[in-house]
């Protein structure tokens, strides 16, 4: 049997797009000039697996793509797919529930009579809470774990009569037909186990930017100081993989860290480079691979010369272990962007979310990094529950202090919300310390915990880490040292946008 695979992302909301892929925190953005889409890399392989293995893929984005939600279903019912896969995240999960209802009980099929389409939701949530999504739609599979593309493989080969389904997903034994007009049981629900992620990331294919519509991601994005650029994820996901707050440790424990072979790597930017004219490249691993892998990663970009033609972007943590040695090979190579978790600068708090970090070693990687021409990025997050306006404002005047010495270029402030699946969650739900589980709001709008402080001071406190760090004396000289050609002017401009969005978003 030829299947029809869709892989989509349908609108939900109005006037709002959800975050979904490689975001471990999720947040809404507004449509218009601040809008950006982030390129799905893990689904963006399920669709370049499946192509590969002779089914016939189709990517349909109706968030990238701007449709409404009544284009996006058209175009679905034109498509009539056999398989429909929804990558969801927690505050968007009901939505989905809806559309999956909607999709089963009203869009017509191959089959006379009604729908055959066969539905799979993956992502964090599910992975936390599976059977929450079999009790609540007629969803057919869900897939834990983060190997959604193996794992939608394994569902295409399943349905096809090629193999058994692997480790890691929940079924239903019995047609769904039925389920939209009645109450779901769990008594028809089953699963394959425990998700191994042992997939050798070789097996996969190069992916295929064109099937999965890599322009509608290469433009607008505040990572990107030369367009067009790319996402590719090197690793799987964190070799730490431990933090109590990261969704995606839910995904990818850290003890299950897999990294591609450079040769397959530097293959991907190769296809970028050469196929694509791509300039700038964002590698989305959790972390980047360091060590040996780093150092012979560099050596071959080097030696190819991508280094005079691209730019690559990764996250990377303070206490990685490189060497001042790694960053000036890292900036030979052509690195320029580079993301750090900080979260807080109060060491109780690094400790309670399991970071492994200590603050002293915050300022000693940035100055590495600096002084090898890296740009670097950080993330600090408030509305811990222990954290009062005492530890409030030392991050607030850490992070100021960073800029003021030139050691950061950029940063993001959000608040934490603990995800279903995450330590955090488990120890506030434990001590009474969640406002709410429902499930919408839990999308950083405001916040879900029990904290010290009101919920407006936490949503001015974000405003006054985005204000009181940039503006300084060498803030603006370096953001001034940006703008060297049309690419920085835009670049900067950007960026000054996303900051008075911020502004406003957490007003």
């Amino acid at each position: 049997m030829n299947l029809r695979v869709v892989i989509g992302y349908p609108p939900v909301g109005k006037g709002k797009i959800p975050q979904l892929s490689q975001n471990r925190q999720f947040q809404w953005t507004v449509g218009g000039p601040l809008s950006y889409f982030i390129y799905p890399v893990v689904p963006a392989y399920a669709a370049s697996l499946l192509k590969q293995n002779g089914y016939k893929v189709f990517w349909l984005d109706g968030l990238a793509e701007r449709m409404t939600y009544d284009e996006w279903e058209k175009r679905l019912i034109e498509i009539k797919p056999d398989l429909l896969a929804i990558e969801t995240k927690t505050p968007v999960v009901k939505y989905h529930w809806e559309i999956i209802k909607n999709v089963k009980c009203q869009m017509p099929g191959r089959r006379q009579g009604g729908s055959n389409v066969k539905c799979v939701l993956f992502g964090d949530h599910v992975t936390a809470m599976p059977e929450e999504s079999m009790e609540n739609c007629p969803v057919d599979f869900v897939i834990t774990g983060g190997d959604y593309d193996f794992g939608l493989l394994s569902i295409a080969n399943y349905l096809s009569g090629k193999g058994k389904l692997e480790p890691g997903i929940w079924f239903r034994e019995k047609d769904t037909s039925e389920v939209c007009r009645r109450r779901n049981t769990t008594s028809e629900v089953k699963c394959t186990g425990n998700f191994k992620l042992s997939h050798s990331l070789d097996e996969l294919p190069v992916i295929d930017r064109d099937l999965t519509k890599w322009k509608l991601y290469a433009y607008k994005n505040s990572n990107f100081y030369r367009a067009p650029g790319a996402y590719t994820m090197f690793g799987r996901d964190c070799w730490w993989g431990r933090c109590s707050f990261c969704s995606w440790t839910t995904l990818f424990p850290g003890q299950k860290f897999r990294r591609m072979s450079v040769k397959k790597a530097v293959s991907e930017i190769e296809n970028l480079v050469e196929n694509y004219g791509v300039r700038e490249i964002m590698d989305d691993s959790g972390t980047f691979p360091v060590g040996d892998w780093l150092r012979e990663f560099c050596e071959e970009i080097i030696r190819k010369g991508y280094h005079q033609k691209i730019r690559i972007n990764s996250n990377q943590r303070f206490n990685s272990g490189l060497t001042e040695k790694d960053y000036q090979l890292m900036g030979k190579a052509g690195f320029r962007f580079i993301l750090y978790g900080l979260e807080s600068a109060n060491q109780e708090t690094l400790d309670r979310l399991n970071k492994n970090l200590k603050v002293e070693q915050i300022e000693q990687a940035l100055r590495m990094a600096k002084q090898a021409g890296l740009w670097p990025h950080v993330t600090v997050m408030v509305g811990y529950p222990w954290e009062g306006e005492k530890g409030i404002q030392k991050t607030i005047c850490f992070l100021k202090d960073l800029f003021k010495k030139g050691l950061v270029d950029t940063m993001q402030a959000t608040i934490v919300i603990p995800y279903p699946g995450t330590p955090l969650f488990g120890e506030c739900k434990e001590k009474g310390l969640l406002k709410t589980l429902d499930w919408n709001r839990y999308d950083m709008r405001e916040p879900v915990m029990k904290a010290g402080v009101s919920d407006e001071r936490l949503l001015s406190a974000v405003r006054e880490l985005y204000s009181t760090s940039v503006w300084n004396k060498t803030f603006i000289l370096n953001t001034i040292k940006q703008v060297k050609d049309w690419d920085g002017i835009k670049y900067v401009s950007f960026q000054g946008l996303k900051f008075l969005g911020k502004l406003v978003e957490f007003k």
